[in-house]
């Protein structure tokens, strides 16, 4: 590594803009629901993001993936299914639909999820901040005491007695010394994509022409006639009309056509771009990744409107507000999920959520993906929220302690919404017994959970002496 020059900023004092008793970092599906869970009960709650509006990757076009398991039933409830079912009541999300490939579907409207974001956190009490920068954490020795912020108004702090990680990144567990991985074992981490969206897609041509010409529109995984029964749906494959297109001379990143149709008529998401070696921690990497992302998105609009059935009169209308990150940092906890773990349907007396989606890498080099399967469920251990070393912090969503491959599985939206809720709780109960987060009774928190409609097994039930 070459010598970086630097400077020797002047000491000063940074006024305290406010003192919290649980304060979230990170505003979207995990943070969202993280500090509803922490107010629940009145403890003074805070979030903070460095955007516009809360909502995280729920705002990209993206469905979100895994309310539902490989057998069909639903795993994820409570506050996550709430939040769906208020983003019902405005026509802005589907019901979960089952799905061959990713376990299950929830389509969301993206400008709905950050109006609903912002009512139900204001509703719970709970004080958003946005347009602000974690810069920094304030420490007295392993104990974390607060978070240092930057926006227009300058450098200031957020003191609060317990602090829960939701960027996705770990940015507060760094700063704070929180021993951290990235990468599979050379470094390589999942690439990103930059969502975007096409209207006037006739999109029962599309499904149609699949149910009905199988042999020219193969699927992966997906059964054709899935196709001829379902108006909104899940496209991945198309993999000969990509080679023909190739053979044209269009340039596409990837292997796969993946299109997802919107809530609206004719609205079609594409998750198609691909920018290897972009590393989301970097500012310099995701400006390249959000500037390649463009010129692929240009390529793939023509090749949609060439060779996919459907998208002739198709235009383009908007691009994700962000790149889509799959992968940055993983912190190391008193636990490390595997993939053994996630392969073998692992339960765990600490349990805090269940998921079900499988392996899904998207792997560091070319344009291919990797997806295994568990066959049913396995469980979230709450150690796996916990950092060792730093206290007062908890991490939710998908940088929680992982290897590489079980990230992979525990990544999408809706496990990381369960976790957000587990993290929330637990602080509660942390703040109000006045201990930190790994000294929280896991056996009261899991009976709280349940308590509030969480799931956590089908056999799981509450000890109700332990509810007070």
């Amino acid at each position: 590594m070459k010598d970086v020059k630097t400077i020797l900023e002047p000491a000063r004092e940074t006024p305290v803009r406010m003192e919290v008793d649980v304060l979230v970092v990170g505003g979207g599906p995990a943070g969202i629901i993280a500090a509803q869970a922490a107010a629940s009960d009145g403890l003074k709650v805070a979030l903070i993001d460095n955007r516009s509006f809360v909502g995280g990757n729920m705002t990209i076009g993206l469905p979100i993936l895994g309310f539902l398991g490989q057998k069909g039933n639903q795993i994820i409830k409570g506050l996550p299914q709430k939040f769906i079912d208020r983003l019902k009541e405005v026509d802005a999300a589907s019901e979960h639909r089952p799905c061959p490939l990713h376990m299950s579907l929830t389509l969301v409207e993206p400008e709905a999820v950050k109006n609903i974001g912002l009512k139900v956190l204001e509703e719970s009490g709970v004080k958003v901040l946005l347009y602000v920068f974690s810069a920094g954490v304030v420490m007295d020795g392993d104990e974390l005491k607060g978070v240092i912020i930057e926006s227009k108004s300058g450098r200031e702090v957020i003191l609060a007695k317990t602090v829960i990680d939701c960027t996705g990144d770990a940015d507060v567990a760094y700063k704070a010394g929180v021993a951290c991985e990235q990468g599979n074992d050379v470094g390589g981490a999942q690439p990103p994509t930059l969502m975007f969206c096409m209207a006037n897609v006739d999109t029962d041509k599309l499904r149609m022409s699949i149910a009905e010409e199988p042999r020219t529109y193969l699927t992966d995984f997906i059964p054709a006639e899935y196709f001829g029964q379902n108006h909104q749906f899940i496209v991945v494959g198309l993999r000969s009309v990509m080679e023909k297109a190739r053979a044209a001379g269009y340039e596409l990143p990837v292997e796969r056509t993946i299109l997802i149709t919107g809530l609206r008529e004719g609205e079609v998401w594409v998750n198609m771009s691909r920018i290897n070696g972009v590393d989301g921690t970097n500012p310099e990497s995701l400006t390249f990744g959000e500037i390649e992302g463009r010129k692929q998105v240009e390529e793939i609009q023509r090749y949609l409107k060439e060779y996919v059935p459907g998208f002739e009169d198709s235009h383009f209308t908007k691009m994700a507000p962000f790149l889509g990150i799959r992968e940055t940092r993983r912190i190391v906890g008193n636990y490390v999920m595997t993939a053994d773990d996630i392969l073998g349907c692992r339960r765990f007396d600490d349990a805090v959520a269940v998921a079900s989606y499988p392996l899904d890498i998207h792997h560091p080099e070319g344009g291919g993906c990797t997806l295994t399967w568990c066959g049913d469920s396995y469980d979230i251990p709450y150690r796996s929220l916990v950092p060792t070393k730093v206290r007062n912090l908890l991490v939710a969503g998908r940088s929680i302690s992982t290897t590489h491959e079980a990230m992979s599985a525990i990544r999408v939206m809706a496990p990381c919404m369960a976790m957000g809720e587990a993290a929330g709780r637990a602080a509660k109960q942390a703040v109000r017994k006045g201990i930190t987060p790994a000294d929280v009774n896991v056996d009261e928190l899991r009976a709280e959970l349940i308590q509030s409609g969480a799931y956590l097994g089908e056999s799981v039930g509450i000890d109700v002496t332990l509810l007070k």
